[in-house]
């Protein structure tokens, strides 16, 4: 039988682990190092050759002429051959629509539109006169500006300043003009002459007419009109219709007739003029000058609803203007028809300044009593501005394109600065077609 029993500890050792150990082994491998080797060829030599085929028998055999020697009976021969087809391609692609709206940008893209210069003459900005008018000079180099004021008040009798800068210059300063002069009385508007860059023709508020010759530093006023029976006695021409005077308010000389004109008046009528009329306006009371006063007008549009205030013929249309007023409205008109082709209204306030552009033939450009220049491109939409841009917040009074530099539009403001915008590309090449549309928009008949 089995019983219970006490005995002693027993130990009893583990061998598994130096079993374990007897039957392993550690070794390493190594591959050897890899050779390679880099190898490149070039063709020493070189050979290009093209061929042109002929159209037609009598080629073939024929010797090349000497160097130089111009084989103009084979040329002759290639050139009728290929005329057909040439002219058959160039009709397809006048007559195709498929680049309708593409322009070739030849330069390097730029912005479309931003601040070259800011300028202003601080003495003039002190005494808070507007800019009533820009103008660039023939070779484009130099824009200067008229100092006035636009506004009611006993301001006419004051002295103002005629101010130019030289923009070709080395960093010019935009706070100091290269010439300041001192007008009489207040500055309604100035202008180059079209052909002499140094002469500067500025009409003042009492009626005067001032031309200076800006390279005659020392005594640069070269004629003054004077007060006299036969000067102007307000700031605004005169021009006579019927029984009825008129205060001419804008003026603008078609580019194709220098005797052709319009007019914008004060009531907001827009004429059409010729320079050389010799009916005497009739029912005038006598005014005491010694010069017959006639009646140019021979077309009257319809009209704008208030002061028309800027007047831009098209350089590129002999029948097409544009007429900016204070009804806040641009017309477009064809001298041939009464009715606008296109009216456009540009501001709530007043459109103060209208001008076509020089190169492109659907662009003109609006300054508006916002502070706002505005560039419309009837190419791309007829009824809304094809850029925008903040001139100043108080009004914008005038604008001008540069007549040799295309990309380059000033513009002055009621604060007293002049801002020379440089417009991208795409305002300063023309399109393909341009000239074509804008015919068509001339040729619109309205009712």
């Amino acid at each position: 039988m089995f019983s219970d029993a006490a005995g002693g500890a027993v130990d009893v050792a583990s061998v598994w682990r130096a079993e374990r150990g007897r039957r392993c082994e550690e070794k390493s491998t190594q591959t050897g190092s890899v050779s390679a080797s880099d190898a490149a060829t070039q063709s020493r030599r070189a050979r290009d050759a093209g061929v042109q085929t002929g159209a037609g028998a009598g080629f073939e055999g024929r010797p090349l002429g000497a160097p130089g020697s111009v084989d103009y009976s084979g040329l002759l021969a290639f050139l009728q051959g290929v005329e057909e087809p040439v002219c058959r391609e160039l009709e397809k692609n006048w007559k195709s629509h498929a680049f309708d709206g593409w322009r070739a940008e030849w330069a390097e893209p730029t912005e479309r539109i931003s601040c070259l210069h800011s300028l202003s003459y601080p003495p003039a900005r002190e005494r808070k006169l507007h800019v009533t008018g820009v103008s660039w000079s023939s070779t484009g180099a130099v824009v200067a500006c008229s100092y006035g004021r636009l506004d009611d008040g006993d301001w006419g009798a004051d002295k103002s300043y005629v101010c130019a800068w030289n923009l070709d210059r080395r960093a010019p300063d935009p706070q100091r003009p290269d010439l300041v002069l001192e007008a009489p009385s207040a500055a309604m508007g100035l202008a180059f002459h079209p052909r002499r860059p140094s002469v500067l023709a500025v009409g003042l508020f009492s009626g005067e007419v001032l031309v200076w010759d800006t390279g005659r530093p020392e005594d640069p006023l070269i004629w003054r009109s004077g007060m006299t029976d036969d000067s102007h006695t307000d700031p605004v021409y005169q021009i006579s219709r019927g029984a009825t005077p008129l205060g001419v308010t804008a003026l603008s000389f078609s580019p194709f007739d220098p005797t052709v004109f319009v007019a914008g008046t004060e009531g907001g009528d827009v004429l059409k003029c010729w320079a050389g009329a010799e009916t005497p306006a009739v029912g005038l009371p006598h005014l005491g000058g010694s010069l017959p006063l006639k009646a140019p007008a021979q077309l009257a549009f319809a009209p704008h609803g208030g002061p028309v205030y800027s007047l831009s013929c098209s350089p590129f249309h002999r029948n097409l203007f544009l007429s900016g007023g204070t009804d806040g409205h641009v017309h477009l008109y064809s001298m041939l028809q009464a009715q606008p082709l296109v009216s456009l209204q540009l501001s709530k306030k007043y459109v103060f300044g209208v001008r076509w552009s020089p190169v492109r033939p659907l662009v003109f450009a609006a300054a508006t009593g916002e502070g706002e220049v505005h560039l419309f491109d009837f190419g791309q939409n007829s009824q809304k501005p094809s850029l925008s841009v903040r001139q100043s917040p108080e009004p914008a009074y005038c604008l001008e394109f540069n007549p040799r530099r295309a990309q380059l539009l000033a513009a002055g403001d009621g604060g007293g600065g002049v801002k020379v915008w440089q417009l991208g590309g795409e305002f300063g090449e023309e399109g393909g077609r341009e000239r074509s549309q804008l015919e068509m928009l001339a040729n619109e008949v309205t009712d």
